[in-house]
C-alpha cells in the first residue's frame, strides 16, 4: 500500500493528488513530497521523513520535491531514505519504475481540488531558492487545465483551486503569451458544472487587466485573493527584488474593492528581513491594515543559501521571533474582526469532510451534523469562536 505525505503549497498539494492516484497499487512505498522554501520548512521535512520511516519500517521511503533538489545531498545522506526522485520527474510514472498508462489516473474525489497550471519561476528574488527547485516557469495548455478541471467536477468536486509556483506568469512561455485571466475565463465558459473557482498565491505585479475585470464581475470566481505580497517598505521590497511597490498594491486592491466590495484578501509576509528596522517593521504591520488583510501567513525569514539575502546583514534571530510574533497578532486582530462583520449575515457555504466548510470569501464556519461533503449549504453565524464561524 502506497503513502504520500504532503509538506508545503498547494502546488505540492496538488501534484501529491497526482501521484497518489500513480502510486495505487505500487507496493509498500512512502513517497514525502518535500519543501525547503525556508529553513524551518527543511527543517519539518526532516522531521517528516523521520516519523515516515518509524510509522513504516518495512516501506520503501522515497523523497521528492523541493528538498529533493536543493538540499539533495543532505537528505540522501538520512539513514531513513532509500532513494530520491527529482521535483522535475515526479509525475512521470518511469521514474517511480512504473509503466506509461493507457489513460491519466482517474480523479481524486474531493470536495475541493486543487489543479496545478504552471510550475517553475524566471524572477529571482533574494530570498529565494524555489527556483532551484522547480526551474523555469512552464506553463500547463489551456485544454489540459480544462480537461483536468471537467475531470476534477465529473469526480464531485464543486471548488477547484489553481496553484503554481508562479502562477501569475502563467501563459508566458506558450504561444501567443497568454494572460492568465484568459485561462480563467475559458474555464469558467467551458465548464459550466464549476461552481467555485479559487487561486492561489499572485504576483501583485502581474495580475493581468481580463482577470481584474473577471474578479469584479463573474460571480463562480470566489471573492478570495491571495498576494504574493512579502513586505509593507518599499526598501525592503527593493532589497528582495520583488516587483511591487507598497503604493501599487494599495490602489490594486482598492480598485478591485469598488468593483467587489466582499473581496477578501490574503497575503504572504516575512519577518525579520535582513536590514529590516523599527521603521520598515512598522510599515509591514501597517499594511495589514491598509490592504484590510485576512488571510496572512507570516515567515519569519531564515537564511538559505545560495540566496542572496543570505549573505546581507542579519537581523538577530529574537528580533525576527518578536516581529513575527507582532505580524501574527496583527493579523489575528484583523481576521477575528472580519469574522464578527460576518455574523448575521447568510453565507454560502461549501461543506467539507471534517465538518466545516468554507463561504465564498473563505471563512471558515462549522456545520450542522449530518451535513455531507460537497453540499452547498446558505448558513447564518451567530458567533465567532477561535477563528470559527457557528
Amino acid at each position: 500500500m502506497s503513502e504520500v505525505v504532503t509538506l508545503g503549497c498547494r502546488l505540492n498539494l496538488a501534484e501529491s493528488e497526482r501521484l497518489a492516484a500513480m502510486l495505487a497499487g505500487a507496493g509498500n512505498v512512502v513517497v514525502v513530497n518535500s519543501c525547503a522554501v525556508t529553513g524551518e520548512a527543511l527543517r519539518q521535512t526532516r522531521q517528516a521523513i523521520r516519523r515516515a520511516r518509524r510509522a513504516n519500517p518495512d516501506a520503501r521511503l522515497l523523497v521528492t520535491g523541493c528538498a529533493a533538489e536543493i538540499d539533495r545531498a543532505a537528505i540522501a545522506a538520512m539513514p531513513e531514505v532509500d532513494g530520491l526522485v527529482s521535483n522535475h520527474a515526479k509525475l512521470d510514472p518511469r521514474a517511480w519504475n512504473l509503466p506509461l498508462p493507457d489513460e491519466r489516473p482517474a480523479a481524486p474525489r474531493r470536495t475541493r481540488a486543487f489543479i496545478a497550471v504552471q510550475n517553475g519561476c524566471d524572477h529571482a528574488c533574494s530570498f529565494c531558492v524555489i527556483p532551484m527547485g522547480r526551474g523555469p516557469s512552464r506553463s500547463r495548455p489551456a485544454a489540459a487545465v480544462i480537461a483536468e478541471v471537467e475531470s476534477a467536477c465529473r469526480a464531485g468536486a464543486r471548488e477547484v483551486v489553481l496553484t503554481g509556483v508562479d502562477l501569475a506568469s502563467w501563459g508566458a512561455d506558450l504561444a501567443q503569451a497568454p494572460r492568465l485571466g484568459q485561462l480563467v475565463g475559458e474555464i469558467l465558459d467551458a465548464v459550466p458544472a464549476l461552481l467555485r473557482l479559487r487561486l492561489s498565491s499572485l504576483d501583485p505585479a502581474a495580475i493581468d487587466e481580463r482577470l481584474l475585470a473577471l474578479f469584479a464581475g463573474a460571480p463562480r470566481l470566489m471573492p478570495h485573493l491571495h498576494l504574493s505580497l512579502q513586505h509593507g517598505d518599499d526598501l525592503m521590497l527593493k532589497r528582495m527584488k520583488r516587483r511591487h511597490r507598497r503604493a501599487a498594491v494599495i490602489a490594486l486592491v482598492a480598485g478591485l474593492r469598488a468593483r467587489r466590495p466582499d473581496l477578501a484578501i490574503g497575503a504572504d509576509l516575512i519577518a525579520g528581513f535582513p536590514t529590516e528596522d523599527e521603521a520598515a517593521h512598522h510599515a509591514n504591520l501597517s499594511i495589514i491594515a491598509e490592504l484590510g488583510i485576512v488571510h496572512g501567513h507570516v515567515f519569519p525569514f531564515s537564511a538559505r543559501a545560495p540566496a542572496p539575502a543570505s549573505r546581507m546583514p542579519q537581523t538577530a534571530a529574537a528580533t525576527i521571533r518578536a516581529r513575527a510574533a507582532e505580524l501574527r497578532a496583527a493579523l489575528d486582530g484583523a481576521r477575528e474582526s472580519w469574522l464578527r462583520s460576518l455574523v448575521g449575515q447568510p453565507l454560502e457555504i461549501l461543506a467539507e469532510r471534517d465538518g466545516t466548510g468554507h463561504s465564498r470569501h473563505f471563512a471558515r464556519m462549522a456545520l450542522p451534523a449530518r451535513t455531507a461533503p460537497g453540499e452547498l449549504v446558505t448558513l447564518t453565524p451567530g458567533r465567532v469562536i477561535e477563528g470559527l464561524l457557528g
